[in-house]
């Protein structure tokens, strides 16, 4: 063993060694294969589901998609040029198509050269908008679904820097949107300006628990470019190009529409900002305006938020979660905390609910109390609405159906949230007369749509609940042989016709139509499998037990052609995962893999190797756990090992693997789970870790699922840290991460400083950083060079 592993790491430093100053690389023919390929395109559908809509991108940005001019600031990446999102994903190609059609339509007239982001059905679906970037700025495009016809509604003035810059009026005749403002002040650039005085931030003594995160604001001049780039005004426009100016300049982060249309609903940023967090947490404003602009009523106003108590069960004070009821034409719906939003503070309920109806006349009315956090609420179209509530330290969510006739509310869901067996599924909804989602309920009868994860497999369901009883009546199991089903819709529950998606392993997902009573079946998409060389590959999602007897499972994947029976050869392995927090060992040994997914190769899996002659473990468990008082994170490193000599040798007892020829791999914390592994056991020849965090007092007010601060558990942190037992780290490893990583807590210097730990120890290790990437990489040039960096790596340390 000393000598394989000597030659691989004489192997592994020679190649670092002759490989310094590199241009980018292409992987191997095999792998590159599988990479470059044609997208199909994603589908969008209406809630009528009568139109398609077909959009189509390329399977990856380029190198100079990335390369725009950018500005982080308040926990935005904003291109000033084009007032939009610097991050956004835009579309080239739109085709439509009725859904009883056998073609799609090409859009006719859409811009040259499309960037198309933001897509938005009108409420009474006939028309579809969009925005289109052009190198200037944003524009409000409008095409007409029946005759897939596309027409520019504005000039490229859209301020997107927040998100959607538009809404749809309930007339589907006009829309509001925001626009930049007509005289914005020009932004300040101040890299060659000498500073007028230091940058000071103070204190009040107050203990609060804020994470780590990038791209705050700075300074003054942060300060200023942030108010002139996320400012707008609110103007009117019809369909015509018609402009109308309703509202002037302020910074709009919300709006939205009573349900009847007749109010408008702002939420407007205010100062002071802040050093520490992210806009989400400046002071703001909500005001409730009529359809002429004039003011109707201040409903929320909300502080700076740089105070947060412990634990991720801890919310703010005062109003939070404000919307508009969606069963209602104008009444607003807001949670309070009733325990000063500080969960280390006895109180018999957490949360209270409040409803408030337009004008505002009369004080809002209590709705409903919980005794644990408010998590959402659902209405209907019936007089019933249902409340989720959740305490994050037991796992514990519980529903509750409310009749809104008489108040009484029963429990209709009380489980554990990761306890995916016994999920219930989620109601059906439909669009109410207000053109508003809300549960479906008919004669009575409600329907759940569920996911179907078992002890035996996945058989997804739906299910008729009794609203005034609460007893279920299985309507339909998925029982489909060699294919998976995932149940999108009911469409007609009286008629039994569901929308339904199909795939297999080698089988590109597609649309259904399907009636669950005469069980016909009727294809609405036709996609095909874009990765047609690995089709022949075999794959089982495999299940094995812990030492402490806690079950695990895997997706594995031999090379197409390996004999199974012989197992003449021993394979390398290749294992991928991310460790999971539980809080009992029940749900963590259970699984959601199905061997009739879809196989996607990606940048984010170990799949494309299966070409190359390896096995491949993909999404292999790695619960860890904490059960009662008890962290999962006390025993951190313990069960990470312990998840990975389990499945190590769960494949070699199969036959199929050489023992000595295994690597592990993770991105994010997968790939601090890949440098504790490499750290703290001799299980693998070698390891790729891709954009993850190694030294914790870096992150010292909590991290993933840890709710301590470093002070409280500074043992934890440290012997969770690759960094702090970086003498302890022998073993190959490939550093990767984007140069402009946007992760809180993962910071390019992160690995930056790992690499300079492990190469002056004289730990084997090479650090690949990328040009332009974020914390999930985009451009194809980078994406290529990831696989050549890592099939070369691999091929040295497990091959030669």
């Amino acid at each position: 063993m000393k000598i394989k592993l000597t030659i691989c790491l004489l192997a592994f430093l020679n190649f670092y060694d002759a490989q310094e100053n590199i241009t980018y690389q292409k992987p191997s023919a095999e792998i590159l294969k599988l990479a470059d390929y044609d997208r199909p395109p994603a589908v969008l559908m209406n809630s009528k589901k009568d139109w398609v809509v077909f959009t189509y991108r390329p399977a990856y940005k380029t190198l100079n998609d990335l390369n725009q001019q950018e500005m982080k600031l308040g926990g935005l990446r904003i291109n000033p040029v084009t007032n939009i999102a610097s991050t956004v994903t835009y579309f080239n190609n739109l085709k439509i198509r009725k859904i009883g059609d056998k073609n799609e339509t090409q859009v006719k007239n859409l811009p040259s050269e499309a960037k198309i982001a933001h897509l938005l059905f009108s409420p009474d679906e006939k028309k579809l908008a969009f925005t289109n970037t052009t190198d200037k700025g944003v524009e409000l495009w409008i095409i007409d679904l029946q005759t897939a016809a596309a027409k520019k509604i504005t000039q490229d003035t859209l301020n997107a820097n927040l998100g959607y810059p538009f809404i749809w009026y309930n007339d589907s005749q006009s829309l509001l949107i925001r626009t930049l403002p007509q005289n914005r002040p020009a932004l300040i650039d101040s890299s060659k300006d000498l500073p007028t005085g230091p940058i000071v931030s103070t204190a009040d003594g107050k203990v609060s628990q804020n994470r780590t995160y990038q791209d705050l604001l700075k300074n003054p001049q942060d300060e200023k470019n942030f108010e002139v780039l996320v400012s707008s005004e609110v103007y009117n426009v019809d369909l015509n190009g018609n402009l109308k100016k309703l509202m002037d300049t302020d910074m709009y982060s919300g709006l939205s529409f009573s349900p009847d249309g007749n109010y408008l609903l702002t939420t407007t940023i205010k100062k002071p900002f802040s050093y520490i967090v992210p806009l989400n947490r400046f002071p703001s404003t909500s005001t409730v305006y009529d359809t002429k602009g004039n003011v109707v009523k201040v409903v929320n106003e909300v502080p700076l938020n740089e105070i947060m108590p412990k634990g991720f069960s801890s919310v703010r004070t005062g109003k939070r979660d404000m919307n508009w009821r969606s069963d209602a034409p104008a009444t607003l719906v807001y949670t309070e905390a009733l325990d000063g939003g500080n969960q280390h503070k006895a109180a018999e309920y957490r949360d209270e609910i409040f409803t408030w109806e337009a004008p505002f006349a009369a004080a809002p009315k209590s709705f409903f109390k919980m005794k644990q956090r408010y998590e959402d609420i659902n209405w209907t179209n019936d007089h019933y609405a249902v409340v989720s509530e959740e305490w994050y330290d037991t796992r514990n969510t519980k529903s509750f159906l409310i009749d809104l006739n008489n108040g009484e509310s029963k429990v209709i869901d009380d489980r554990n949230v990761q306890d995916v067996y016994s999920n219930p599924g989620k109601f059906n909804k439909i669009k109410n007369q207000y053109g508003r989602s809300v549960i479906e309920i008919k004669g009575g009868k409600t329907y759940l749509i569920g996911d179907g994860f078992t002890k035996d497999g996945q058989h997804p369901f739906i299910d008729e609940m009794d609203v005034k009883s609460l007893k279920k009546k299985r309507l339909y199991t998925s029982n489909i042989k060699n294919a998976k089903e995932n149940i999108v819709d009911i469409l007609n529950p009286s008629k039994g016709e569901i929308l339904t998606t199909q795939e297999a392993s080698n089988q590109y997902p597609n649309y259904f139509k399907k009636n669950i009573k005469s069980n016909k079946t009727e294809a609405v998409t036709y996609f095909a499998n874009p990765f047609e060389s690995i089709k022949d590959i075999y794959k089982e999602v495999i299940t094995y037990k812990r030492n402490d007897g806690v079950t695990l499972s895997g997706t594995l994947y031999l090379p197409a052609g390996y004999d199974r029976k012989a197992k003449n050869e021993k394979l390398p392995l290749l294992i991928w995962a991310y460790p999971r927090e539980y809080k009992d060992k029940n749900t963590a040994g259970q699984s959601t893999q199905n061997d009739n997914d879809f196989t996607f190769p990606t940048y984010g899996s170990f799949v494309y190797w299966t070409t190359k002659g390896y096995a491949v473990l993909d999404h292999a468990a790695f619960p860890i756990i904490g059960e009662g008082k008890t962290e999962p994170n006390d025993t951190f490193i313990t069960q990470l090992v312990a998840n990975a000599d389990a499945a190590i040798n769960a494949v070699d007892q199969l036959g199929y693997i050489d023992k000595k020829k295994v690597a592990v791999g993770g991105h994010s914390y997968g790939a601090f789970m890949t440098a504790n592994l490499l750290t703290h056991s001799h299980l693998f020849a070698c390891g790729i870790a891709r954009s993850g965090a190694y030294n914790r007092t870096l992150t010292p007010f909590g991290f993933q699922t840890e709710q301590r601060n470093y002070w409280d558990v500074p043992e934890v942190y440290n012997t969770m840290s690759p960094f702090m037992n970086a003498d302890k780290m022998k073993t190959p490893l490939l550093l990767i991460h984007g140069d402009a990583d946007n992760n809180p807590g993962t910071f390019t210097l992160q690995t930056e400083r790992y690499f300079q730990a492990l190469k002056n120890l004289g730990a084997p290790v090479r650090m690949v950083l990328l040009p332009k990437e974020s914390h999930g990489y985009q451009a194809k040039e980078n994406i290529f060079h990831v696989l050549w960096e890592q099939d070369q790596f691999l091929e040295k340390c497990l091959k030669k």
